[in-house]
């Protein structure tokens, strides 16, 4: 072939022979060929001195071997090794390669790092030993730099993480302990608490009322006076509803009960008191005597008790007695027997009847009869039993609104339905005092305390008993009471003689004011004495034969 058909003729170094190859596939010449330039590619270029060249060399990538069987991890790497900027010089000599990962041959294989003198020193396969350093030396576009995880810094915070669930674990377990040692500590209160408890209780039904009628009680008192409208007589109950033990009870007050009211601070009986006193003082002096919390009064003429029992449908009562008609020659108006059915007129007629010489306390208890049987037929419902109140279109007290008095029947009614509602008398003396002990007990017992004689604040009530024989000295003994500030109350006389008088206390807190009777009576002071005294007031005198007025 001559140098005109010969396209790389005027080449000098198309005729250059190959000494070998590089490690990138790169032409190797022998060392007396003329020196070759290379561009950024590492590719030779053709000098201008040489003439035009028809085929200009094209830059060449740098080809990786395709691995179809390579795992997505290492053709990440190879794909980020690819886009790092080559550079155009050789590494220095004796300059060491930095560190990172270093890019990998077309095999897979990445090879190990060298120095530029290393390379040197050891030729690549197929080359001569003269061959320039340059050619086998490393370039910095061999290495990839990435950050590698520090492994130190992952210990120490698996450490800490460690560290610090240990010490949450250690305070957890104190936690629970301090926990289970609460809970102990107050299931052994508990246990203790049950112990006790079951031991005060463990004496059964009995003691349990004796432990609740001790204890403070909740009752709801008024006062009821059955008035007739027909000669002027009354008779007169407390109808007491007991929530705290659940029953209720009709305590009835004889007419002779001793009072004193306000006006005029002299004694006057219970029956007297209705009809000339009113239902308010009245109410008061209730208050006074007995210690009862009266909150109102019930003013229940005949005629309408008459009505009420027409509007509960009449009444079933056990009858003690026949009562008579109204006119000669009527047929009783009640018969004597079980489980009579009484209407309106019937009813009033029982609750008022005393036979000739009888005592009150019968009559007393026949009116207790009406009234429980009444409660027995009213609505528990508190709406509809004041309404029943509202239809006997009588004039309320102010003491006690119809809204009120429907209330209280209505609970009364609950008791009186259930079996848990009494009935009981009052013990009082002939002379008007309370009956002792048995009066005492059974004010105690329903009425929730000891009788109390006196209000608050409010003047020493004194007891007088006649015993000189001259009925002028009542009078006399009374004006020097009342001047003196206190209440005189009418003891009575009793059927003998005394020739002493006495003056007795029966509180220790009235001792003074015994002394005081005694000076204001002109009775010497060994006339006074601790004793039972008067049930119905705070000092109790006998006047005798010695007492001069």
């Amino acid at each position: 072939m001559n140098d005109r058909q010969d396209p790389y003729a005027h080449d000098p170094y198309a005729q250059a022979q190959v000494f070998g190859y590089d490690a990138y596939g790169q032409p190797v010449y022998r060392p007396d060929a003329p020196e070759r330039v290379y561009d950024a590619y590492g590719q030779p270029l053709q000098q201008q001195t040489h003439g035009y060249d028809p085929y200009p060399a094209q830059p060449q990538q740098p080809q990786t071997a395709y691995d179809p069987y390579a795992t997505q991890t290492q053709q990440t790497q190879q794909a980020q090794q690819e886009w790092i900027p080559r550079q155009t010089g050789p590494v220095g000599q004796g300059e060491p390669v930095g560190q990172g990962e270093r890019e990998g041959t077309a095999d897979g294989r990445i090879p190990e790092p060298r120095l530029a003198a290393d390379s040197a020193a050891d030729p690549a396969p197929g080359s001569a030993p003269e061959a320039d350093a340059d050619a086998d030396a490393y370039r910095t576009e061999q290495f990839s730099f990435i950050e590698e995880p520090d492994e130190g810094s992952e210990d120490v915070i698996d450490w800490l993480k460690f560290s610090e669930s240990r010490t949450e674990r250690r305070d957890e377990r104190k936690r629970k302990g301090r926990n289970r040692v609460v809970a102990l500590a107050v299931v052994l209160v508990l246990a203790l608490g049950g112990g006790i408890g079951w031991l005060l209780l463990s004496g059964g039904e009995e003691k349990k009322s004796t432990a609740a009628a001790a204890g403070a009680q909740k009752r709801d008192v008024i006062v009821v006076h059955l008035r007739q409208t027909q000669g002027g007589d009354s008779s007169t109950a407390l109808l007491v509803d007991n929530e705290t033990s659940k029953k209720a009870t009709t305590l009835l007050l004889p007419n002779s009960l001793g009072l004193t009211t306000k006006e005029g601070g002299t004694a006057t009986t219970l029956g007297k008191a209705v009809q000339d006193a009113g239902t308010g003082a009245t109410r008061d002096a209730l208050n006074t005597l007995l210690g009862a919390d009266i909150k109102g009064s019930w003013r229940l003429d005949t005629p309408y008790l008459e009505n009420l029992v027409e509007l509960v449908g009449g009444i079933t009562v056990d009858t003690d007695a026949t009562v008579p008609g109204a006119k000669q020659g009527d047929g009783p108006l009640v018969e004597q027997g079980k489980g009579k059915t009484l209407g309106g007129r019937a009813a009033v007629g029982y609750a008022t009847y005393r036979a000739t010489g009888e005592d009150q306390g019968r009559q007393l208890a026949r009116f207790g009869q009406v009234m429980q049987a009444v409660l027995r037929k009213m609505s528990t419902d508190p709406q509809a039993a004041t309404t029943t109140v509202d239809s006997l279109a009588q004039i309320p007290d102010p003491s006690l609104s119809v809204q009120q008095l429907g209330a209280s029947l209505a609970h009364l009614a609950e008791k009186a339905k259930e079996g848990s509602y009494a009935t009981s008398v009052l013990p009082v003396k002939a002379d008007g005092a309370l009956g002792g002990q048995a009066a005492d007990t059974m004010v105690k017992d329903v009425l929730g305390g000891t009788v109390r004689a006196t209000a608050k604040g409010a003047p020493p009530r004194v007891s007088v008993k006649n015993a000189t024989g001259s009925a002028a000295a009542s009078g006399t003994a009374q004006v020097a009471l009342v001047n003196g500030g206190y209440t005189y109350v009418d003891g009575g006389a009793p059927g003998t003689a005394e020739a002493a008088s006495s003056v007795t206390y029966a509180d220790d807190a009235r001792a003074a004011e015994a002394k005081e009777v005694a000076r204001t009576l002109g009775l010497p002071e060994k006339a006074v004495r601790k004793d039972t005294g008067a049930g119905n007031a705070d000092v109790a005198v006998v006047l005798g034969k010695d007492y001069k007025g």
